[in-house]
């Protein structure tokens, strides 16, 4: 009996929270895994897991042994990725997200590139302004924006995001331009995904809340109506810096733009990246610089 007998199985149930969507993982039936970690549990004399009719969740024993197991699959499978990737090319199957409209506008067409330049790839994209879990729904690679929260992902930054506050003219000569964020406040703000606008004062990061009689979840329909007039916004560069050239849009209160942040390229923790996860994030590293809306900076 192979001492690696029944961490796989574990190491799934302890990820996905039940003995089927385990399964589903690693595509084998529920009474293998649920066989396969009974076995574990006998050869260890403890027991590792809580069942009940509705969920699963892990004993101290099982926490300790869990974090323990995950570090050693992780290293297997960097010591096989490190022997089978060496002069390999992308194939397989590539799982990855991104937010719904810069994925569209940005990530997809360079990954439909990428692809077309290695036919042996699968990739499955899914498109959403939900933070997923990449652990634990199964995905390789995800493409965020802005700030990152702490987690035990790995970042890569493939591209700049500068965020600017900007209004149409139009509305300008209506109600005059702010030059304070006291007289912000006074204006009427078209808020976006953000209930908070992030801003600077005196070198230091500033939340400040917008207010307003116009929100939607679009960047494309916030900068619409900014357009139109309808108030001041909030968005990144690649709305507002045409609109800005062609002077269809005015900055406002420069001295208060917050820091760069970045547009990142997140993945779980590996020590080794496989073919088809690094040479992506390489081919969107170029294929960002080379677009017109980054080129021109």
């Amino acid at each position: 009996m192979s001492r690696w007998e029944g961490l796989d199985e574990f190491v799934a149930v302890a990820e996905q929270g039940s003995f089927m969507a385990a399964a589903q993982k690693l595509r084998v039936s529920s009474s293998h895994v649920s066989r396969q970690v009974a076995r574990l549990e006998e050869r260890l004399q403890t027991r590792l897991l809580y069942r009940t009719t509705r969920r699963v969740s892990l004993t101290d024993a099982g926490h300790h042994f869990f974090a323990r197991c995950q570090r050693l699959i992780e290293e297997r499978d960097d010591a096989f990725s490190a022997v089978s990737d060496q002069n390999s090319v992308p194939s397989g199957l590539l799982r990855m997200t991104a937010a719904v409209a810069y994925g569209e506008r940005f990530i997809v067409p360079l990954v439909n590139d990428f692809m077309a330049r290695h036919p042996q790839l699968r990739v499955e994209i899914e498109l959403s302004n939900r933070t997923l879990d990449l652990v634990q729904e199964g995905f390789d690679l995800a493409i965020r924006l802005g700030r990152l929260g702490e987690s035990r992902l790995v970042a890569t930054r493939i591209a700049p995001r500068v965020m600017y506050l900007c209004a149409a003219p139009a509305y300008l000569e209506r109600y005059g331009r702010p030059h304070t964020l006291s007289e912000l406040a006074r204006h009427n703000c078209l808020i976006g995904t953000s209930d908070t606008w992030m801003l600077q004062v005196d070198g230091r990061e500033q939340h400040f809340k917008p207010s307003g009689n116009w929100r939607c979840n679009s960047g494309h329909a916030v900068l619409d109506a900014a357009l139109r007039g309808f108030g001041i916004c909030q968005l990144p560069d690649y709305y507002v810096q045409e609109p800005l050239r062609r002077g269809e849009l005015v900055a406002l209160l420069s001295a208060h733009q917050p820091p760069d942040t970045a547009v990142w390229a997140v993945y779980p923790q590996r020590r080794l990246l496989s073919a088809k996860v690094g040479g992506l994030i390489e081919a969107l590293k170029a294929g960002l610089a080379a677009a017109p809306e980054y080129a021109r900076r």
